[in-house]
């Protein structure tokens, strides 16, 4: 398996990539990566890698498309970027996989028009696991498509059923559709639209799920359009950060709090663990004909190690494939 890497995106590249690389080669003996970027920043990582470095190819990459680029625009003129370049190996056969952590307007773009999309899909789409202290949930999508129609809701639900099956070994994924309440006629228009498709369509339809129970273990795949979902994961995000810091705080207010957290320490661990986005990796743009992991941003090491575990994890259990069968289904 040879999964391609953009080592120049995300605010700690090519660190962060770099690292996450030998740490991912680490973990899979099998694994091969080619690792894209500007060269004479790149190799002097690569120096005391001697047990993996056999497994690692080179590509000079001297462009890069940066969260100023408009997407559509440097994904037509920086051919000889990390993104184009990978994303057309992994069209080619080249490449079974590709991880980014760079621009998501490019990811999307470079997937949409350099790999391109499973034929019958109108609209690729972003989907991270959200934690719920089970085995998570998919939100699909978080930002890729802001302005939907119905049908793509009901191909969001079909992809995100494939990928919980593919990846996450549930037989039968739970779908639901975010909405402001529970009942089948409550909702926007869209959602009003989108409900009676999805009670049709091939996958487990749970119906709607209202925004307290996103987390209650409900569903195992969160449909809403790209505007809803980007709100939900950025208001988790700080939702999390700042509980984080409420507990710390107070933890630390007396003597007794500090003897209790002492006491409790293995169990806050446990939580913060439990939350933390970079033991996910990154979120796979559905939709497209190849694995194609978007790594966070802010990805240290460890973070696109697991974002590099994501991309086998989405090849191993064949999830463009999956979701092509629904659609013919």
């Amino acid at each position: 398996m040879r999964i391609f890497v953009d080592a120049m995106g995300g605010d700690n590249a090519p660190q962060a990539p770099v690292e996450g690389c030998l740490e991912a080669l680490r973990r899979f003996p099998a694994l091969e990566i080619t690792l894209a970027g500007v060269l004479s920043e790149v190799e002097p990582l690569l120096k005391d890698c001697d047990d993996v470095r056999g497994r690692i190819t080179l590509v000079d990459a001297p462009e890069i498309i940066t969260n100023h680029d408009h997407p559509v625009m440097g994904v037509r003129t920086k051919k000889q970027s990390a993104t184009v370049i990978g994303m057309l190996q992994v069209r080619d056969g080249q490449a079974d996989g590709f991880v980014s952590a760079g621009s998501t307007g490019a990811t999307l773009a470079g997937g949409m028009f350099r790999l391109g999309r499973i034929p019958g899909i109108e609209r690729p789409a972003l989907a991270p696991i959200l934690p719920n202290g089970k085995r998570g949930a998919l939100l699909i999508d978080c930002g890729a498509n802001v302005d939907c129609k119905a049908d793509y809701l009901v191909q969001f639900g079909l992809m995100g059923h494939a990928y919980m099956k593919g990846v996450m070994g549930i037989e039968q994924p739970r779908v639901g559709l975010i909405n402001i309440g529970a009942e089948a006629e409550k909702g926007n228009a869209l959602v009003k639209e989108t409900y009676p498709l999805m009670e049709q369509a091939p996958y487990r339809f749970v119906g709607n799920v209202e925004a307290r129970d996103l987390l209650a273990d409900t569903a195992d795949v969160l449909v809403c359009d790209g505007f809803c979902g980007n709100l939900v994961l950025k208001f988790m995000e700080g939702v999390a950060g700042t509980l984080m810091g409420i507990i710390k705080t107070e933890l630390m207010a007396d003597t007794r709090s500090k003897i209790g957290a002492l006491i409790a320490k293995p169990a806050f661990r446990r939580v913060k663990h439990a939350m933390d986005y970079s033991e996910v990796g990154g979120a796979p743009l559905l939709g497209v004909q190849g694995a194609v992991i978007k790594a966070h941003g802010s990805s240290n090491g460890h973070a696109f190690a697991c974002a590099i575990a994501q991309c086998v994890k989405v090849i191993e259990g064949k999830v463009p494939q999956i979701i092509a069968d629904g659609l013919n289904h």
